[in-house]
């Protein structure tokens, strides 16, 4: 055996023609026989697996050839499905979008397959081979070169020359490391190159260096030359060795036995992954190293740890960490779910059943280091978690929450360190995982902690979470049989503890409610918290009754792996644990709902709250893929009475904490679930969970059925609740479902329509309900529900009661709707909404909207109305209209007086009510409407008469000449015009007090010179009119004129005072309009000109003056004097 320095030489060598993939131990077909396995085999294939070669050699002082050759043979990884884990991630199908033929494990097989594969040499321990990369369009074939180390069935290094840089191997170091496995017989096998060494004299080893150094001269001849002096030297280093290494030798004791795994690459790409913030899928690429880090554990690979420390390390280095805690901002909800799993999967690391004592306090330094960094991320997100601690019961009662404040904050690893001091030595947990027939029928205890249930089946109290992070643990770390018998010991001692809760509950009930109080017997909730309890329990139960074959071997796993496989579920029976009937499947079933239904507090924090939905709904999800059949249906059965009966244990119960987790969308499943079956059943489920006390203020003693509503932001409360309208949401999903479900049920949908009314506090939930009802309530294709059309009709009363005083942008649409839906139930329900409008609408709403619609032709023609319908309707609306307009006559007169047209005591009513308003609380702008209203209806002197009203509200200004009043103010000087020169004469008055703008004075008066007054209704006031134009000089229009000319003047003086050279051509259009003016007095010349003399003398003083405008008139250029 040849000397060395490092590990010591080893031979090497294949055993003609056998195929590991033939189990031996396989039932030989028809016709044909295997051999036994040898001995020799059973014994080199265990120490292959255990020891490393130079122990071997140490232990004996010689090894027999053969036995070294079956030694070696064996060292070669055997099982296809570890090359998979190291060289792919787990894709599947619904990953969708990444091409399965390009995984580099499938990629290996084809290029395997294809016969690729060549020159394949073991030497010892090292196996070299060629791989071909046949040619693309984009690239031209390639030969890559291939070598891998290995010892004790573990490829310890890889190269190739394709310069792969990835965590995983690629496709060409699978290739051969398949071609090893599938064709150990095509395997050219030598011994390790010390031992042929060995064999050589003198000239054999002088000419094996020569044509080496000759073969490849130009890469090591630098090298042998400086061996060879080293090795002339009597006093180099390398003289003081004795013997030589030899990398084909295999392990020594010292190394350590691990798969090949390039630490710097997984570093780089987590540090990538992480730098692309959730872009490009690396959230995704993220979950699937998780998810290789729990392929590891459970294949009992010690990388899974080292993996993920490396990849902790990252985490905990990435820079926004320190950007989010300094902003004080939050993790996005993806990545806050990525450290929620770094922490779960540490957890089941340090509850290793089989982990060393020196592994785990390595981890647990490791943790606390971590934990101790101010970046480091707390449990529940933004807050810090206040629960106790992992190992201790939790506390109860009033005082559990004392304290809070000075507790250090749960990080994501506290949890992991806190379950370093678990272990594992417990008899009665040990029995419990490592037997089916651990029982003991003579047990009579009957305590809380028995051991032992009245089956003599095994029990284990332990802090739930906790428990089950124990079943975690063994079932990441490949025990499924050991966690499955854990699950169910936790599973019944549940089911124990629910029954005990029941009793005790029954037996003080009128003690619970004598007190009137409620307390919360669960402060974390086994649905949402950080470990999932419920969750694994459910699993592992699952994965015990799942139908998947796996007695096919591992070629179905090369076959199926990237595609996703249709599970199916089967009662397979458990032989020991269960009662009689039940099986896994029902077993996971109902742990499922003991969780769901479990009352817990909402914990703090968004992301927290967050999570209890997620959860729920995803084991939701997971239960509605179990079909239903009659041994299920009976765990629902038995499950629903627990709940409804199991007080403050349950959060369906009768008495419920103020701040429980709502129960709506498990009531939801339930319901659906439970309804085929057993329909009063399922709606006592679901009225009971559509409570929402959280919304309720504390009713007064006694008064249990009417709960105070309060707003749905719950205002002073800490801490908040901040999915509070998802809640709402789903608890209006729940009666959405109930009353889709009792259509064409009287009774059911009174009791559904109470429970809404009482319980749902947010008025768009109830309008949703309301619309709901009434889609399902008149469908398509048949007749409506008359019933149900009621249901909507009152949800939408309600709806209009509950928004009446508060602001509502969709408060329009809900008036609307509602007297659609009133329509479709027919003329009293229009009838009832006028006569109660004031409890429902506000005046506008109800005459522009309500009966408005109401009177409208449609209306009349959809309910096919005959004359004795349809004038009780107008006489209902007429009513309704009076009362808006006595009620707010600004917004409701003009809608008083079209709805009461026909109608000649109500339409007087009307215009009387405007009249008494006019003068006191309806602008002018109102009042024109309504006069131009009465004109356009036939009514001239009404409308006069509200026209003078307008006119005694406006102030238009010297500078208004764009107002939008002036076209009302011209459009009353024209009627009063029209009806006579007395009208005329009443009107101009209050327009000259009214309005200061000279522009509008002058067209008011031109447009009175222009025809005769009267004119225009000659056939109702003739008699008044004399047929000639009105003079000037005498009233009403000299009153006018005057009024005009004085306004023409102020506003000149008002003009000049701020005027700038860009304003001076308007200007010059303004005085020639003023002169327009002046000259339509008699002595208008005379005036003119004293102002203009005015105007000289006032701006005298003025530095430089200018004539602008040549071709006016002199008398005019004269005077239009400017400053520049």
């Amino acid at each position: 055996m040849a000397e060395r320095g490092q590990p010591p030489a080893k031979r090497l060598c294949c055993r003609p023609g056998f195929n590991p993939s033939k189990a031996p131990q396989r039932a030989a077909p028809a016709g044909k026989s295997y051999k036994p396995e040898s001995l020799l085999d059973i014994s080199a294939r265990k120490v292959a697996e255990k020891w490393p070669f130079q122990q071997v050699e140490e232990r004996f002082t010689r090894i027999p050839e053969p036995v070294q050759r079956r030694i070696v043979y064996w060292s070669f990884p055997r099982n296809e499905r570890e090359i998979c884990m190291y060289s792919s991630f787990n894709y599947s199908a619904e990953d969708g979008g990444d091409d399965e033929s390009r995984l580099p494990f499938k990629r290996g097989i084809a290029l395997l397959e294809s016969g690729c594969v060549d020159n394949v040499l073991q030497v010892g321990f090292h196996l070299s081979g060629t791989v071909t990369e046949p040619a693309t369009q984009s690239e031209p074939e390639s030969v890559c070169n291939v070598a891998i180390s290995f010892d004790r069935c573990k490829i310890t290094s890889v190269t190739c020359g394709c310069g792969n840089k990835d965590i995983f191997y690629c496709a060409h170091v699978v290739a051969l490391s398949l071609y090893r496995i599938r064709k150990p017989d095509q395997v050219k096998l030598h011994l390790p190159i010390s031992e042929t060494l060995f064999q050589m004299n003198r000239d054999q080893l002088q000419k094996f260096v020569q044509y080496l150094i000759t073969v490849h001269h130009t890469e090591v001849l630098p090298t042998a030359q400086k061996l060879a002096d080293e090795i002339l030297s009597l006093n180099s280093e390398i003289n003081q060795v004795h013997g030589a290494p030899d990398p084909t030798a295999g392990a020594s004791i010292d190394d350590e036995n691990c798969w090949h795994l390039d630490e710097e690459q997984v570093q780089e790409q987590v540090k990538l992954f992480l730098s692309q913030g959730g872009y490009h899928g690396s959230g995704k690429q993220l979950n699937l190293l998780f998810a290789k880090v729990r392929e590891m554990l459970k294949m009992r690979d010690s990388n899974g740890a080292r993996m993920l420390t490396l990849i902790t390390e990252q985490f905990m280095a990435d820079p926004r960490l320190s950007l989010w805690r300094q902003q004080g901002t939050a993790m996005t909800d993806k990545y806050r779910q990525l450290w929620d799993e770094l922490g779960a999967l540490w957890m089941c690391i340090v509850l290793n059943p089989h982990c060393k004592p020196e592994q785990k306090a390595g981890w647990l330094k490791q943790l606390k280091k971590w934990n101790c960094i101010d970046v480091c991320p707390w449990e529940d997100g933004n807050h810090g978690n206040e629960l106790p601690n992992l190992t201790n019961a939790l506390p109860q009662g009033a005082n559990a929450n004392q304290d809070t404040a000075n507790r250090p904050h749960r990080t994501v690893f506290t949890r992991a360190i806190e379950a370093c001091d678990l272990h594992w030595q417990d008899n009665h947990l040990q029995h419990i995982i490592s037997s089916d027939l651990y029982t003991n029928y003579c047990y009579h205890g009957d305590s809380e902690n028995s051991l032992f249930d009245s089956h003599g089946w095994p029990l284990w109290h332990e802090h739930v979470p906790t428990a089950c992070a124990r079943v975690d643990a063994l079932r990441s770390h490949g025990y499924p049989r050991e966690a499955l018998r854990l699950a169910i010991a936790i599973v019944n001692t549940l089911r124990r503890q629910q029954q005990k809760q029941l009793e005790m509950f029954q037996a003080q009930r009128k003690e619970f409610f004598h007190k009137g109080i409620t307390t919360i017997t669960n402060l974390e909730g086994w649905v949402g918290h950080p470990l999932d309890p419920i969750g694994c329990l459910f699993s592992t139960l699952m994965d015990a009754c799942r139908v998947d074959d796996e007695s096919s071997g591992y070629s179905e796993f090369t076959e199926t792996m990237g595609q996703l496989k249709l599970l199916e579920y089967q009662h397979l029976p458990a032989h020991k644990f269960l009662e009689d009937g039940e099986s896994y499947l029902t077993l996971a079933v109902e742990i499922a709902l003991i969780g769901l239904g479990q009352q817990r507090i909402m914990p703090d924090g968004l992301y927290a709250q967050e999570k209890v939905c997620r959860n729920e709904e995803q084991l939701i999800a997971k239960l509605q893929e179990i079909e239903l059949d009659d041994m299920l249906v009976k765990i629902f059965r038995k499950q629903a009475v627990f709940l409804l009966e199991g007080g403050p244990y349950s959060g369906l119960g009768e008495i419920i904490y103020r701040e429980s987790v709502p129960m709506h969308t498990f009531a939801k499943y339930l319901f659906t679930s439970l309804l085929p079956h057993d329909a009063e059943l399922a709606y006592k489920i679901a009225l009971r969970a559509m409570r929402l006390p959280v919304l309720e203020s504390t009713a007064p003693t006694g008064d249990v059925s009417r709960p105070h509503h309060i707003a749905s932001v719950v205002p002073n409360r800490y801490p908040r609740w901040f999915t509070l309208s998802h809640i709402e949401s789903q608890q209006c999903e729940l009666a959405s479902t109930m009353l889709t479900a009792a259509k064409g049920d009287v009774v059911r949908l009174e009791t559904v329509l109470e429970s809404i009314q009482k319980n749902i506090h947010s008025s768009s939930h109830i309008f949703k309900l309301a619309q709901d009802a009434f889609k399902i309530a008149t469908p398509m294709d048949s007749l409506p529900d008359i019933t149900l059309l009621k249901v909507s009709l009152e949800l939408g009363l309600q709806v209009m009661r509950m928004t009446l005083s508060t602001l509502n942008w969709r408060r329009r649409e809900m008036v609307r709707w509602l007297v659609t839906c009133a329509t479709e139930v027919g003329v009293y329900a229009l009838d009832s909404i006028m006569q109660s409008w004031f409890t429902l609408f506000t005046p506008t709403e109800a005459t522009s909207i309500v009966a408005t619609t109401v009177m409208s032709h449609s209306t009349v023609v959809r309910l096919n109305l005959d004359y004795n319908q349809r004038e009780k309707l107008a006489s209902s609306a007429r009513t309704l209209a009076l009362q808006c307009a006595m009620k707010d006559p600004q917004n409701c007169a003009l809608s008083a007086l079209t709805l009461c047209e026909k109608d000649h005591i109500a339409f007087e009513t009307a215009y009387q009510i405007v009249l008494d308003a006019a003068t006191t609380g309806m602008s002018y702008t109102q009042l024109f409407t309504i006069a131009r209203y009465m004109e356009h209806r036939g009514y001239p002197m009404r409308a006069y008469k509200l026209a003078t009203l307008a006119m005694t509200h406006l102030n238009l200004g010297y500078n208004q000449d764009t107002h939008p009043a002036i076209n009302d103010v011209l459009w009353a000087c024209a009627l009063s015009h029209s009806l006579g020169k007395n009208e005329l004469a009443a009107i101009i008055p209050l327009v000259v007090k009214s309005v200061q703008c000279a522009t509008v004075l002058s067209d008011i008066l031109r447009r009175c010179t222009l025809t005769t007054p009267g004119m225009a209704h000659h056939g109702l006031h003739g008699r008044r009119n004399s047929g000639k134009l009105m003079s000037l000089d005498k009233a009403p229009l000299r009153q006018l004129l005057d009024a005009t000319i004085g306004a023409y003047i102020n506003t000149t003086h008002s003009r000049l005072t701020h005027i700038s050279p860009r304003h001076y051509s308007e200007f010059i259009e303004f005085l020639s309009k003023a002169r327009e003016t002046f000259l339509m007095a008699h002595d208008g010349h005379i005036q003119f000109t004293q102002f203009i003399d005015n105007l000289k003398q006032i701006y005298k003083g003025k530095k430089k003056l200018m004539m602008l405008n040549s071709s006016r008139e002199n008398s005019l250029l004269s005077c239009l004097v400017l400053m520049l």
